[in-house]
């Protein structure tokens, strides 16, 4: 198996992607689907937030687009919230299906245009390859984990990510709030 982290992050997006198409054609599944989701999903995103986007945006010049993508996460983290807070055999999860697919259709679509295709110019394969073998440990250390369960640390390195200053004597629950209000898109 290849240890490359952009080829990671594929195989996590192309998964998410089958899930999604799961999740909308057999909504018999949804209750069995859902927890998975959320899981793959939160885990994925905190393991690029602590190991990847920090070097692409450092290492691989990608810092305005790593902002970016980071916003886009958090945008995904309130959506997703909101749909594991849904009934899966209400009405309304169909449209909040929806608007979570096309948030992190949006993302996978810029991050694999633009992030990826950066740090693969920009950083050695045996750099990928430790950047993979970090994000494979720390996504292993998120599975479990919902939206919303964020230490002060992972906040912060989320507000870091996005370019949000002023968070350094913030509480926890202060900087989630800064965090939510100022990155969303």
């Amino acid at each position: 198996m290849s240890m490359d982290v952009v080829d990671l992050i594929m195989q996590d997006h192309r998964e998410v992607e089958r899930l999604f198409d799961e999740l909308k054609e057999n909504p018999e599944k949804r209750p069995t689907l859902l927890p998975v989701l959320t899981t793959l999903l939160t885990a994925h995103s905190r393991a690029e937030e602590a190991e990847v986007y920090p070097v692409a945006a450092s290492e691989a010049g990608e810092k305005e687009d790593v902002s970016h993508s980071q916003q886009e996460h958090i945008e995904a983290d309130q959506l997703l919230a909101k749909l594991a807070g849904t009934d899966p055999e209400s009405p309304d999860f169909d449209k909040v299906l929806q608007n979570l697919i096309d948030a992190v259709s949006h993302h996978v679509d810029e991050e694999e245009s633009k992030v990826l295709p950066g740090m693969k110019a920009h950083l050695s394969e045996e750099r990928r390859s430790e950047l993979g073998e970090a994000f494979v440990a720390s996504r292993k250390q998120h599975l479990g984990e919902q939206p919303g369960d964020m230490t002060r640390e992972e906040l912060a390195k989320q507000a870091q990510n996005a370019g949000i200053s002023g968070t350094s004597g913030l509480s926890k629950d202060e900087l989630q709030q800064k965090v939510q209000s100022e990155g969303e898109l």
